[in-house]
């Protein structure tokens, strides 16, 4: 009788751990079929790089194709699928697109032509307008594109920035304006056409006091640094 209460006892122990055990079993796979996790940043890895980052989260990768890219080379990730910082479950397959480099494109010749007209060309070629310098150059004319960076012919990536050096042409020499007021307008003027300065407004004014064809106003003022295509205006009494 003894033996038999003991064996039951025995029994219901086994039983019991046995119990204890597949409830501990099944509460862990439910709790961790809920668990969630962090997708990391894939951007700019490797498929293998990308592979041990995500087994660390007990992710999958899954690669889905490749397109051009400007900025990553040829076989780092640049598109995932949940994108990074999502929460997802374990076993959850990230999808990803490579970079297949750079879409190549072939630098033109711009040296010679009208820096006002190149926009379609360098939108035709694929490329863009970089950094513009101007400086004045007897070369070429005003307006005139006379160097650029990268050479022509040159191989670079899609949208990639042309630097361009424009001309502003031949550098004049400069003069101080000189002080016009209250001399005889018409000794100046005559002056002025003879050294090719450009009178280029003429306005007579009645001034009480003050004989007829005397200067009373100029523009630009006196000290001021002028070219001599540089437009000249006068106010003169009548």
């Amino acid at each position: 009788m003894k033996a038999k209460k003991i064996f039951n006892s025995t029994l219901y122990t086994v039983i019991f751990f046995i119990i204890f055990f597949l409830s501990t079993i099944i509460s862990f796979r439910i709790i961790l079929k809920g668990e969630m996790v962090t997708i990391p940043d894939l951007a700019g890895k490797t498929m293998a790089e990308a592979k041990i980052s995500l087994a660390k989260k007990s992710l999958t990768i899954a690669n889905k194709g490749e397109q051009y890219d400007t900025h990553w080379e040829k076989g780092r990730i640049i598109f995932q699928d949940p994108p990074s910082g999502s929460k997802v479950k374990f076993n959850k397959e990230v999808k990803v697109i490579l970079s297949s480099g750079k879409d190549k494109v072939i630098i033109p010749g711009l040296i010679g032509k009208s820096f006002q007209l190149i926009n379609q060309a360098l939108k035709d070629a694929g490329i863009r307008k970089g950094k513009v310098s101007q400086v004045h150059t007897s070369d070429y004319s005003a307006g005139k594109i006379f160097a650029q960076n990268p050479q022509a012919l040159e191989e670079v990536g899609r949208n990639f920035p042309v630097s361009l050096l424009v001309s502003q042409g031949e550098e004049e020499d400069k003069y101080l304006m000189p002080d016009l007021i209250g001399k005889n307008a018409v000794t100046i003027i005559a002056k002025l056409k003879e050294l090719d300065f450009r009178v280029a407004n003429l306005r007579y004014t009645s001034y009480p006091g003050l004989d007829s064809g005397i200067i009373i106003k100029q523009q630009p003022l006196h000290g001021y640094l002028i070219q001599k295509n540089y437009p000249i205006n006068l106010e003169v009494s009548k």
